[in-house]
């Protein structure tokens, strides 16, 4: 068992930190040589509620292909998001490049590279907007031979 003494709280948070990152794992004590005072209460704290209720979706689209067609490039994910997404969302999106990788229905592990698409409305227009994302899903399947584009819906507070 470890047991660090460190002379402030802060750094007893660093050490815990640091200890985590080069271990993998918890550390099982870290402590302060010097009480902790309690924090006087002067004001409530704010409620977590600036903004209006919205809805973020996030749509994940591959661009391995089967059958040995390429993959998908970037100018043709980009024409994809100009051409079909851009018109349904002209307030805003935004679109993170990363490496991804699913379970096909065969059964195959494939890591390909990826792209995150974000999309906020607000939660009044949830309905109205579903079967535009839903298109979008069929369609980038279908013009590319895909099985899936994985979508995830969150609740949110957002304010612009």
């Amino acid at each position: 068992m470890l047991h660090i003494r460190v002379s402030t709280p802060a750094a007893a948070a660093l050490v815990a930190v640091a200890l985590l990152l080069t271990t993998g794992g918890p550390v099982s004590e870290v402590t302060s040589t010097r009480p902790v005072a309690p924090v006087a209460q002067t004001q409530a704290a704010p409620a977590a509620t600036t903004g209006s209720a919205y809805r973020a979706t996030h749509l994940y689209f591959g661009t391995g292909r089967h059958n040995g067609e390429p993959p998908i490039t970037d100018e043709q994910f980009m024409k994809f998001v100009a051409d079909v997404i851009t018109p349904r969302f002209p307030s805003g999106l935004t679109i993170q490049q990363g490496r991804g990788q699913w379970r096909d229905r065969t059964g195959s592990i494939n890591r390909e590279i990826s792209y995150e698409l974000t999309v906020l409305y607000p939660e009044r227009e949830a309905r109205t907007h579903d079967p535009e994302i839903e298109y979008i899903r069929r369609l980038y399947c279908s013009m590319y031979g895909l099985e899936s584009v994985g979508r995830a819906d969150v609740k949110a507070q957002a304010d612009f």
